[in-house]
């Protein structure tokens, strides 16, 4: 019937195929769906019609920027569970019947679009500008392809950018992961405005929320939610799903600016960062050995730190890691030593497929993302040192000196500070710097009346102590105005938590667990020391001087120099500095770069309180006396018994 009605036009080609009948994921399986080369390419689910991408002509440079199997794969991500449980783990598919909407007027309208489609294609050229014959107001190519939806019920059409998936069996390119690809060769990456840290601001990224957030391929889930009800900031927030085993796991993104555009386009670096981390995508990794076998080459998972023999009886399914134990490696590259060196693949891409190599149950800290490879790496190395320090306080149970928040020199930070206040919020910040000059600063938001939403906790970190607390302060101010409500909502289960540990589980249980106002208790060593503590710090008396030659002027720095200052000071107390390149395709076309930074020896986070490796880690009993803030080791009894409340 469309072949027909294609006919009658002026014989356009398409070729067509049907969504939802099979898993796209298995790509052993089946092989491509059947497009012919050369026709514009039809999908068909439900009431809805999909049409394109349409590939480029030789003549156009023959490149294919994504494929009919890529827009099925990414479709196939954003539908609901139900659908995906039935593809991805159910058995075959059958028609249900005849389909509804084979109409004469409908095959006509899907003719119409196809043509269209193919005209609008051969009128563009790359680098965004039309051909002549071009219509007004039809604007040159984006930075992604089209596909254009077709509402048969409805009878409206809408577009959407299709983002390549860099799995894709048909079109994608994984590069090798091999030891000479691992090499980092940092150059100089000066920050584009003094004190960002940044090698270019936000709005110079060519970020079209659009394409990584839609109903139909959006490359990290079906929407992006404006957080109306915030009262502190224009929050946002998206969701992916994943399959891990059985089951799927939700993975949240989001941003919290002062503007929903702003907090969408952050969001939007924070998905992709995280979707990067999750397991390698743009390399194919090919290594496998054991510990025994590799030596000194290996980051040795020993040292970053395992479960409790306790957990590993509990959960027999969880295997422990030995030396002599055959597992998954991916290449990083120590910034110390200048060489590569092989890490875990379990500890850098913390939700690679094989359950069965998941000794221990990694998460994003230390993933980072920057216009640079530079930038990214700091950023990843803040945020090990920021993790490591607070576990050290939390868990050491240590006062810490406490900041004026009023001597912060920005006077947005100042006004938020007010703004929470006005919402019932004291806002407080201590120095968490213990064992690095690292300006590392815990936040915690205290209720006034210490009802319900009792308290909530951020961090920061940065070389401009300015920019730490700022990171500290936009958690807190994000997460304290909504946590009264979800702590009544949530109210039963919380209280169970709060009487049972064991019951902490997931990330979110953490924070959430801190809104029951009898768990404030635990953060009296904090908040309420018993011995004198002394007057307010300056937020200016947390700079490191050592770093901050180029700010300290008003000049601008260099990203690279400072960040090997940041490995310097590392490196002297002992530890390596180790980097993995985890940089997805679509992320090298927006001139992005994703890093994800392993110190082996400090702290690493868990969430779950079966999980916590932190509390029995040798650095757990030693940092704070090394550091001159305990005569003595940190023993079994000193320690916070309760779970960290970190976000």
């Amino acid at each position: 019937m469309l072949a027909r009605s294609l006919s009658r036009l002026d014989g356009a080609e398409a070729s067509v195929a049907v969504l939802g009948s099979r898993d796209e994921f298995a790509a052993a399986e089946g092989g491509p769906q059947p497009h012919d080369a050369g026709a514009v390419p039809v999908h068909v689910y439900g009431q809805h019609v999909l049409v394109g991408p349409v590939r480029q002509s030789e003549e156009d440079g023959g490149a294919v920027r994504a494929c009919p199997r890529c827009l099925a794969r990414r479709w196939q991500s954003v539908r609901s569970v139900s659908l995906r449980d039935a593809l991805e783990t159910g058995g075959a598919t059958h028609a249900a019947g005849e389909w509804p909407y084979a109409t004469p007027f409908a095959v006509d309208a899907v003719a119409a679009l196809v043509t269209a489609v193919r005209d609008r294609a051969a009128r563009r050229r790359p680098g965004g500008r039309a051909t002549a014959g071009a219509v007004d107001g039809d604007e040159g190519p984006g930075l992604f392809p089209e596909v254009h939806l077709l509402d048969l019920r409805a009878l409206t059409v809408r577009h959407y950018p299709l983002v390549p998936d860099p799995q894709c069996p048909e079109c994608g390119t994984p590069a090798a992961d091999d030891e000479e690809a691992a090499r980092m060769a940092l150059r100089a990456a000066p920050e584009y405005k003094s004190g960002s840290f940044r090698v270019r601001s936000l709005d110079d990224y060519d970020i079209d929320v659009a394409a990584f957030a839609n109903p139909v391929c959006g490359a990290l889930g079906p929407s992006v939610v404006h957080d109306v009800s915030s009262t502190s900031t224009s929050a946002t927030i998206g969701c992916f799903s994943m399959r891990s085993g059985e089951y799927l796991r939700e993975t949240f993104w989001g941003g919290h600016a002062d503007s929903f555009r702003a907090s969408a386009r952050i969001g939007v670096l924070e998905g992709l960062e995280r979707y990067a981390g999750m397991r390698a995508r743009a390399k194919v990794t090919q290594v496998k050995g054991t510990l025994e076998e590799f030596g000194e080459l290996a980051v040795d998972p020993r040292v970053v730190g395992l479960y409790s023999r306790e957990f590993y009886r509990a959960n027999p399914r969880v295997v422990p890691f030995t030396p002599d134990r055959e597992i998954p490696w991916v290449w990083g590259y120590s910034l110390r030593d200048g060489a590569p060196r092989l890490v875990p693949e379990v500890l850098t891409y913390y939700h690679a497929p094989g359950l069965e190599n998941r000794f221990v149950q990694e998460s994003s800290n230390g993933c980072a993302s920057g216009g640079s490879l530079e930038e990214a790496v700091y950023f990843g190395l803040m945020e090990v040192l920021e993790r490591d320090a607070f576990l050290l306080a939390w868990y050491g149970m240590q006062p810490l000196p406490e900041i004026d928040p009023s001597t912060s020199e920005r006077p947005a930070t100042r006004h938020m500070v007010d703004r929470l206040e006005m919402y019932g919020y004291r806002a407080r910040f201590f120095d968490t710097r213990i064992t690095f000059p690292v300006p590392v600063i815990t936040g915690v938001a205290e209720r006034f009346d210490g009802g319900p939403g009792r308290m909530c906790f951020g961090a920061g970190a940065g070389l401009d102590p300015e920019a730490a607390l700022d990171g500290a302060l936009c958690e807190i101010a994000t997460d304290a105005v909504n946590l009264p409500g979800r702590t009544e909502k949530d109210e039963a289960r919380l209280r169970a938590m709060s009487e049972d540990f064991s019951r902490v589980t997931a990330l979110h249980d953490h924070p959430l667990l801190y809104g029951i106002p009898e768990m404030g208790r635990y953060a009296d060593f904090l908040l309420h020391p018993r011995t004198g503590r002394a007057a307010g710090l300056r937020v200016t008396d947390l700079r490191w001087a050592g770093a901050d030659r180029g700010g300290e002027a008003g000049g601008v720095r260099d990203i690279r120099e400072e960040l090997g200052r940041c490995v310097e000071t590392v490196t002297a107390a002992g530890f390596d500095v180790v980097a993995v390149d985890q940089t997805l395709p679509e992320q090298r076309m927006l001139g992005l770069h994703t890093v994800s930074v392993l110190v082996p020896g400090l702290l690493p986070i868990d969430f779950g309180w079966s999980r916590q490796r932190a509390r029995t880690m040798p650095r757990m009993r030693t940092a704070l006396r090394e550091a001159g803030l305990r005569e003595e080791d940190v023993g079994p009894a000193d320690l916070n018994p309760a779970p960290h409340p970190f976000p």
